[in-house]
């Protein structure tokens, strides 16, 4: 069948996940317990419709229904299902009110919005049925086994803080963006922002939905927290119905290990967090047909100078080198996110490894705003402003304590003395230049920067010194 290769650890658990069922329940029962008598599964997940549409009901599905209440169809491995977007059989929501969620041996409802915990330690957060900003008629309550969601549960979802396992009926917003993998399906499916701050907020290790085909995006890496020094990666899978006429995947395989501790660097083949920069897009300006410019046009356009090239328009966050929004972006040389600003090094270093044995790499360094913005004064929303300019300031003083930390044990020919910093701000991206200088302790005291500054200048780079420490 369809099995993903994982190398499993004694700690590992393993389990499978089920797309849509659509009605074939007792086929999909079969060939699940086939799947576990070979690999023993700790669980199972049906993440999509366990039961057929009311439309194409019929004799046959009202009777495995029937099997499956009175415990006649054999649910071979503890099941947890998740409401989908269609209403739950009358018998099937009676049997649940009855029995507390379950519906029969082996077989449990995880609801409309839940936060479930199984013997194994894995915590699996379920987000069910379709998002409604508001509802139709206010005097309309939801229950348990409404396929509708809103704000409010989402709200409420948040309450657990964290998740191994992520459930919902529809996508996160933007899920594709950076990935190098085509959708095999005509019709993208329903994506929702609600679903995209869910992720972002528990950043779970997996998080299942369901489409017509199947889609495995790459592992992206989420931004860390002031305090955190690990990074959370999340696998988002979408499974495929079962009997899919292009038989795309609707059954897999994973692993996981909830106590397995998270990695301090970013893995191989892992993109940045897709989720994460699209909640502030700044609206453009409209155009004053009233003002006057030199090279509009009358109708508020303007156009390019006469001889000279007209300029191209500023790039899109997923166009910027600076952003990690960028699939293109080179994650290797990312050292630290934070909340909202990253540091990284530059590719093209003004100093060398050589020039500062005692540091060990390049003492040239980038502080770089999360937000896509020319520069700090043009990021429009005040509290985002302040929060950029302090972890900035913050990445500052991390860099001058590292230097002062690493040259206090250098020989004394590879002390280290000064920080050259310069803001440098584009119609593209606002970022800080952080360049180590050497020490004007022996010799010529300016022979340290004058190759640096020389090639500062040559890159319109503006250039003031500081000791560490002292600003």
């Amino acid at each position: 069948m369809y099995l993903s290769d994982h190398k499993y650890t004694p700690l590992t658990i393993h389990s499978a996940v089920i797309g849509d069922v659509n009605g074939e329940i007792s086929a999909v029962f079969g060939k699940l317990g086939a799947l576990h008598a070979k690999n023993n599964f700790s669980f199972a997940l049906i993440v999509g419709e366990l039961f057929s549409s009311s439309t194409t009901e019929g004799t046959s599905n009202d009777e495995q229904v029937d099997s499956l209440l009175d415990r006649q169809i054999d649910v071979p491995l503890p099941t947890y299902f998740a409401l989908g977007k269609r209403i739950l059989p009358d018998k099937v929501a009676e049997k649940l009110t009855s029995d507390s969620g379950e519906l029969c041996n082996n077989l449990f409802f995880l609801g409309r919005r839940t936060t479930t915990k199984t013997s194994e330690g894995v915590k699996i957060v379920a987000l069910g049925g379709a998002y409604q900003s508001e509802l139709l008629d206010e005097k309309t309550s939801l229950n348990e086994y409404s396929p509708i969601n809103t704000e409010a549960d989402v709200k409420v979802l948040k309450g657990a803080n964290n998740a191994d396992i992520v459930i919902t009926s529809e996508w996160p917003v933007d899920i594709r963006t950076g990935s190098q993998v085509a959708f095999p399906g005509e019709e993208t499916p329903v994506a929702q922002q609600s679903v995209t701050d869910l992720c972002s907020y528990l950043k779970p290790r997996y998080h299942f939905s369901t489409s017509n085909s199947f889609f495995e995006r790459e592992p992206f890496f989420h931004s860390r927290g002031e305090d955190e020094s690990e990074y959370r990666v999340t696998r988002f899978i979408s499974l495929a119905p079962y009997g899919n006429p292009s038989k795309q995947k609707w059954i897999y395989a994973f692993s996981l290990d909830p106590k397995a501790d998270l990695p301090t660097t970013i893995p191989t083949g892992v993109t940045a967090s897709p989720l994460n920069f699209n909640s502030k897009k700044r609206k453009a300006l409209e155009a004053d047909p009233s003002s006057y410019s030199r090279f509009g046009n009358g109708n508020g356009q303007s156009q390019p100078r006469r001889g000279k090239k007209a300029r191209q328009p500023p790039p899109t966050p997923q166009q910027c080198f600076f952003c990690l929004s960028n699939p293109n972006i080179a994650s290797h040389l990312i050292s630290s996110i934070g909340e909202a600003a990253y540091l990284t090094t530059a590719k093209g270093p003004l100093t060398t490894n050589d020039t500062f044995p005692a540091l060990g790499f390049p003492g040239h360094m980038l502080i770089i705003p999360l937000e896509h913005s020319p520069t700090l004064g043009l990021i429009k929303d005040v509290e985002s402003r302040q929060a950029t300019t302090s972890e900035m300031h913050r990445y500052r003083q991390a860099l001058y304590s590292m230097i002062a930390a690493r040259s206090k044990d250098a020989p004394e020919r590879q002390k280290m003395g000064a920080v050259t910093w310069g803001d440098q701000s584009s119609w593209r991206h606002s970022r800080t230049l952080a360049v180590l200088t050497c020490a004007p302790r022996y010799g010529d005291e300016r022979s340290g920067r004058s190759c640096i500054q020389g090639r500062s200048r040559e890159r319109n780079i503006s250039c003031v010194s500081n000791k560490y420490g002292k600003r």
